[in-house]
């Protein structure tokens, strides 16, 4: 059952990093592994924060909880298909590493796709004889191999895509936070 909550939970941070291999021009491994690192360590707390807050909190936090995740990723991908659109002609459409993978939007994007985990921490504080740190750790190294896979997958995408890249990578990210929108708010 933990796995395929790990796995649930770590599809939105396997599809971001599928974006951010599409738009990183100087892609090299190191940057899926630090991907990898930024989700799985932010799916790794979330849910430990949840599960401290417990149950008090619960409606609180669900109540607005897929309001700040669309939020984060309607801003970055919106500014990502505004600047394909609109930038500079001699811009490819990629970025440098230094540009899409700074630790502000890694933080926000990691932010953005663990929010989630949060409510599944604070679901965990309602079960009896839940592990939480087993638990924690098995959704933490899943979401790392999930973004680090997809990083290396958006990688080849973006060879394909060249120009069309940021615009692609921005449009994924939009879809991503009415995703999770539409999931909390009618499902």
């Amino acid at each position: 059952m933990i796995f395929l909550t790990a796995v649930s939970l770590a599809m939105d941070a396997f599809a971001v990093s599928v974006t951010n291999g599409v738009v990183v021009s100087d892609f090299k491994k190191r940057y899926a592994v630090k991907m990898g690192l930024y989700f799985g360590a932010f799916q790794f707390v979330m849910p430990l924060i949840g599960y401290a807050l417990g149950s008090s909190f619960r409606s609180y936090i669900e109540a607005f909880d897929h309001w700040i995740a669309f939020a984060l990723l309607a801003i970055i991908g919106g500014n990502m298909v505004r600047e394909s659109l609109f930038g500079d002609e001699e811009d490819s459409g990629q970025k440098t590493a230094a540009e899409a993978l700074n630790a502000k939007v890694m933080v926000v994007q990691a932010v953005a796709t663990s929010i989630d985990a949060l409510a599944v921490g604070i679901s965990f504080s309602l079960l009896p004889d839940v592990d939480m740190w087993l638990s924690c750790s098995v959704i933490g190294l899943v979401a790392f191999a999930l973004s680090f896979a997809g990083a290396l997958m958006g990688r080849r995408i973006g060879s394909l895509l060249k120009e069309r890249a940021e615009l692609a990578g921005g449009i994924v990210l939009l879809l991503i936070g009415f995703k999770i929108l539409i999931e909390h708010l009618f499902f």
